[in-house]
């Protein structure tokens, strides 16, 4: 028992050591500097730097952005998953501050610009999921993948507008480079 938990220890100071890639979303993810094709020491060192200078947890104070607490499962999942050097984030809903969901099909009871500030709501809750799980979002070194999805309408063509009040909101925490992952929408 005791190794065990000697094991953990080692394996969670080695995983917040290398930092912590993202792959998020309305459904998420992420992944670590090593496992990416070419990742080398310089590069590790570039993106600490990069992270030191402007970190994710200080973007968000200087935006004046309070995270709402994080979602509490709603069926049998959790909310997020560390494997190795990722973090896997399930799908989020977009639940206000006071647990309350926003519901609506855009299209026809809500607009582009409601469904917008949602999925930046939705982001407000993944950031929240992430921090609850590693402890700050500045172990995360890059987000990786964004899958987000729309209730609309049949007719409403605007998918990616909608999910770029999502991706917007990483680009602000993460930065440009860090903050834009390949997305589906």
């Amino acid at each position: 028992k005791a190794g065990w938990h000697m094991a953990i220890t080692i394996h969670r100071r080695r995983f917040f050591r290398d930092g912590l890639l993202l792959t998020t979303g309305l459904a998420s993810g992420a992944v670590v500097p090593r496992l990416l094709s070419g990742w080398d020491e310089a590069s590790s060192a570039r993106a600490a730097d990069e992270l030191e200078t402007a970190s994710a947890e200080q973007r968000l104070k200087n935006l004046g952005i309070e995270l709402p607490p994080a979602p509490k499962p709603v069926a049998v999942y959790v909310p997020g998953v560390v494997s190795g050097n990722m973090l896997y984030a399930s799908g989020h809903g977009p639940r206000t501050v006071d647990g309350k969901l926003i519901q609506g099909r855009v299209g026809e009871d809500m607009t582009l610009k409601q469904g917008y500030e949602a999925a930046r709501l939705v982001g407000l809750n993944v950031l929240s999921t992430i921090r609850n799980t590693v402890g700050s979002l500045d172990q995360v070194v890059r987000l990786v993948k964004v899958l987000g999805m729309v209730n609309s309408t049949a007719d409403f063509d605007q998918h990616p507008a909608v999910i770029n009040g999502f991706s917007e909101l990483m680009v602000e925490v993460f930065g440009g480079k860090n903050g834009k992952g390949a997305r589906s929408a």
